[in-house]
């Protein structure tokens, strides 16, 4: 709802001022407002509830400015203004998703002196400014492998699981073709997906030092390699011999999930894990494992000791 015609512009008197602001009157206890050109009609009382710069207009400590209808003319974007006068009904409000909106909106509270709207907003933009830099910590770091020498000595210091994807860009054996190329961006994205999701409990390497296949996954633990996914070439006995490279996904996240067994626990859970994984029994054991052994070795010497009983 616009006015069409230029509206004629009067200055409120400070005895009509008082009027509005009267006992008996309150302005017909309701006010018309013109905001940029977007209409709104609301009571005195919701105006003057809290000490905004409405009830400095309303209470003669500003000048009030109206056209020949009645309107009162607020030389301001009303673009958020219903937002503004809802909260002023009923003190609730439903801040915007968008951060720009919000800027906008923190602006019109600060035009109109709502110091309540203030601060929940500036609030709720303390709270994504958290969120948005909680998000950028979040993110992962992968180590980029340039140099097969690099790799035992990764193997052999970081007591985390590691997650190795090889990838070759170059590789003959497969012709580079449409297949290939697509397989290559299926195992990246999936690299990348695992990386961000179990980067506090695995180390990622990314292998670009060459591999015979165009993708190949290592997963390791315990200083050892205990599994291996590489991609696989079909190829179709047709004129043009296509070729297809099968993409083990589920393998992936299986060993990537089993990998999670060889993490560094308390030890009562590295014994479940070393109990219930008798192929890897052999694996060398760290000083603090032989420290570990020593002790409870000692402490059951008197249990071994002891003749078998007769049965």
């Amino acid at each position: 709802m616009s006015d069409t015609t230029t509206p004629t512009v009067s200055s409120v008197s400070a005895s009509t001022r008082n009027m509005m602001a009267g006992p008996n009157n309150h302005f017909g206890k309701y006010v018309k407002l013109n905001v940029g050109n977007h209409l709104f009609l609301t009571s005195f009382d919701t105006l003057t509830k809290e000490d905004t710069m409405f009830k400095a207009m309303f209470s003669g400590r500003m000048e009030v400015v109206q056209d020949s209808e009645g309107w009162v003319l607020i030389d301001r974007d009303g673009k958020h203004f219903n937002v503004i006068l809802n909260y002023l009904r009923d003190g609730t409000i439903n801040l915007p998703e968008c951060t720009q909106a919000l800027n906008e909106l923190l602006l019109e509270a600060k035009f109109y002196c709502i110091e309540s709207l203030i601060e929940l907003v500036e609030q709720q933009l303390r709270t994504r400014s958290r969120k948005n830099a909680g998000d950028t910590d979040s993110c992962c770091k992968v180590i980029m492998l340039t140099s097969a020498k690099e790799l035992p000595n990764i193997v052999a210091t970081v007591r985390k699981p590691i997650v190795k994807l090889a990838i070759n860009r170059h590789n003959n054996k497969y012709s580079y073709t449409a297949s290939s190329d697509e397989m290559l961006m299926k195992n990246i994205e999936l690299f990348d997906k695992l990386s961000i999701r179990l980067h506090n409990r695995i180390l990622f390497i990314k292998d670009v030092t060459g591999s015979e296949e165009i993708c190949c996954w290592s997963f390791y633990g315990n200083g050892q390699k205990m599994a291996e996914v590489c991609c696989t070439s079909i190829v179709y006995a047709t004129e043009r011999k296509q070729n297809k490279v099968e993409f083990f996904e589920a393998r992936i996240y299986e060993e990537t999930l089993n990998v999670l067994l060889y993490e560094n626990r308390n030890a009562p859970v590295d014994e479940i894990i070393r109990a219930t994984t008798p192929r890897f029994a052999s694996a060398a054991l760290t000083d603090d494992d032989f420290d570990e052994d020593r002790s409870t070795n000692t402490n059951s010497a008197s249990a071994t000791n002891r003749p078998p009983r007769k049965r």
